[in-house]
Parts: structure tokens; sequence; C-alpha cells
């Protein structure tokens, strides 16, 4: 396991403290290290589908909205 060393404002070092003062710490650390890790790589998932969407929609001729309701009908009792 490694140890690593931030630098933190003391009010939020002093309020981490007493809010976890009976709690594994490291523990705590570790879990919020990872879930911002995961939101991160969540973010660039997005973020690449998304170009991924607009530069496949940038490749399609536009469509008319008189097209458009005559897709909506069709097959519509």
């Amino acid at each position: 396991m490694a140890t690593v060393n931030f630098s933190v404002p003391d009010d939020i070092k002093n309020r981490f403290n007493k809010i976890f003062a009976n709690q594994n710490k490291s523990h705590i650390i570790a879990d919020l290290m990872k879930h911002a890790i995961d939101e991160y790589e969540h973010q660039q998932q997005r973020a690449h589908a998304i170009e991924a969407l607009l530069k496949l929609r940038s490749k399609q001729k536009p469509v008319s909205n008189r097209a458009i309701q005559a897709a909506r009908k069709q097959g519509r009792p």
C-alpha cells in the first residue's frame, strides 16, 4: 500500500477529522479517490460518446420536417 501526501486547507482538515473522528480515515480517503477516478472516467466516456454522435450527425444529410412527420406516421394505425 502506498502513502500519499496532500496539502489541504486547515479548515477542511479540521472538519474532516471532527466528522470522521472514530473511523478509518485512510479508507475514507481511498474511497473518495476511487470515486473521483470513476467519475472522471465516466465523464471521459460521455465526452467520447458525444463526440462520436456529433461526428456521425455531421455526416448525415438534412431531413425535412415533412419527411420527419411522414416517418412518424408510417406504420401507425
